[in-house]
């Protein structure tokens, strides 16, 4: 994994944990998968999609998702979005309801979320791959322990940085992050089994902006182009 794609300033960032060895168990962990003939999502080139999009130097929000999607054409290695022409899952439907109560913006009709990654929101998972139609079956290979570090370096190095976190797993998972250095919004997970116990009505992109305004920060364009090709 030594020679992915990513951004110079995530190699200066975290560039030693690539020659941790759990990343290179992790590494023959996929590798042994593939040769047992699995389909793993995403693809290779897009597994660190969501670091090459956001420079760590450029992130303002850290949104925090669980697995990739493990149906066809969904995932693209960033947390919540899909690619152009693949049915908008039922979280990100819910998002694009609370971003319409909170700042009147539309739902467009796809779920390419693109144009959050390259104004600074970083849409990280905890783990990067899955296996095509097997949900969370690469939990617990070492992702969680990278993505941690990942976390800890925006946490560490930037200042006055939005963590939305939905759901208990996200919450747990960015539980060490200053809150007198950043800010922390916590709700429930915007899943249709839990959006209604807090997630409706927590006006999650209204509050980060106004904080990034706040402290001198251009805030967030959350309005989607209704061409994903221009996202």
């Amino acid at each position: 994994m030594a020679d992915v794609k990513l951004d110079e300033s995530w190699k200066d960032a975290i560039g030693p944990e690539f020659d941790q060895p759990y990343m290179q168990h992790l590494k023959q962990f996929l590798l042994a998968e593939k040769q047992k003939g699995a389909t793993i999502f995403p693809k290779g080139a897009d597994y660190f999609r969501a670091l090459d999009l956001t420079p760590i130097d450029k992130v303002r929000v850290v949104i925090l998702g669980q697995d990739p999607y493990h149906g066809p054409g969904q995932a693209h290695g960033l947390c919540f979005s899909v690619r152009p022409g693949t049915r908008i899952p039922p979280s990100l439907v819910n998002i694009y309801k609370e971003m319409q109560a909170d700042l009147g913006i539309a739902p467009v009709r796809h779920g390419f979320l693109e144009h959050w990654a390259r104004q600074g929101v970083l849409l990280l998972n905890s783990v990067l791959t899955v296996e095509a139609g097997r949900a969370a079956s690469h939990q617990g290979k070492g992702w969680e322990r990278f993505t941690d570090r990942v976390i800890h370096a925006v946490a560490e190095t930037r200042e006055h940085v939005v963590f939305i976190l939905w759901g208990a797993y996200a919450q747990k998972k960015a539980a060490f992050v200053d809150q007198n250095r950043h800010l922390v919004l916590k709700s429930a997970h915007p899943s249709p089994l839990s959006a209604h116990n807090g997630f409706f009505g927590s006006r999650p992109f209204s509050k980060a902006n106004a904080y990034l305004e706040r402290h001198g920060e251009t805030p967030i364009d959350w309005q989607l182009p209704e061409d994903p090709d221009q996202a």
